[in-house]
């Protein structure tokens, strides 16, 4: 099977910037349910691939441009509704292998920060999407966002929920958020149905969040808390990974 075709499912445009994380890990981690983290160390900081029954969680890089461009060239269409439209000054990132390495790297950054973890999301031998953990702030506020889309020749088999349950055992057991927050444009049904499968709460509407190809759009705010993911985290990953 080739490795086309993409339907968009979720976006945040947060780009918060956080402390680094007092936290360091160097060995095999295990979340709810057994949901496996692999950590390597880099120097004080880490990188780290997050593991479900059927899904593998990774930070993309270069050498996966080709897969990556081909999906995204692919379903254009598809992604124009929900995403902000990029500054005209600034390469195409789909058509620029230097601007993706340049991604690459700024989402490297942010990992080495503590201020986001961007992962492309591989099933069946493909990437069949993205998963992201942005705009993390510590202090008093200890919270981040995800975004994600998925295949959309892979919309059926569930791997968006379980790739979100994924990081959100991460988010909450291994980062040690206190509050995960998903914005998703009202009309985008794909990917409120995903959040709403997992019983995330919806916190109403949030006017006039993100400008979108030159509109400034509503955002339906769903969120979940440390203590919600402590009552309901281990029948969330049971349910979605076993």
């Amino acid at each position: 099977m080739s490795c086309v075709g993409v339907r968009h499912l979720g976006w945040d445009g947060a780009e918060l910037v956080g402390l680094i994380a007092p936290h360091v890990v160097d060995k095999e981690l295990v979340g709810l349910a057994g949901v496996r983290t692999w950590t390597r160390i880099r120097g004080a900081r880490e990188e780290q691939v997050l593991r479900g029954s059927r899904v593998e969680l990774r930070p993309l890089t270069e050498a996966d441009f080709a897969e990556w461009q081909a999906v995204r060239r692919a379903n254009r269409e598809w992604l124009t509704p929900w995403e902000p439209t990029p500054p005209s000054t600034q390469p195409d990132v789909v058509e620029d292998r230097l601007a993706f390495a340049a991604r690459c790297s700024a989402r490297d950054r942010e990992r080495q920060m503590d201020a986001g973890y961007g992962y492309g999301v591989f099933a069946e031998g493909c990437l069949v999407g993205e998963m992201n953990l942005s705009g993390v702030q510590r202090g008093p506020f200890q919270s981040g966002h995800v975004g994600y889309w998925i295949d959309h020749r892979y919309a059926g088999r569930e791997y968006a929920p379980e790739s979100l349950v994924v990081v959100l055992d991460y988010a909450f057991d291994k980062l040690g958020l206190h509050r995960v927050q998903i914005n998703i444009i009202p009309r985008n049904q794909a990917s409120r149905r995903v959040v709403e499968k997992l019983g995330i709460r919806n916190e109403g509407i949030a006017l006039r969040y993100l400008e979108i190809n030159g509109r400034w759009e509503d955002h339906v705010r769903y969120g979940i808390t440390s203590e919600e993911w402590q009552e309901r985290g281990p029948e969330l990953v049971a349910g979605w990974m076993s």
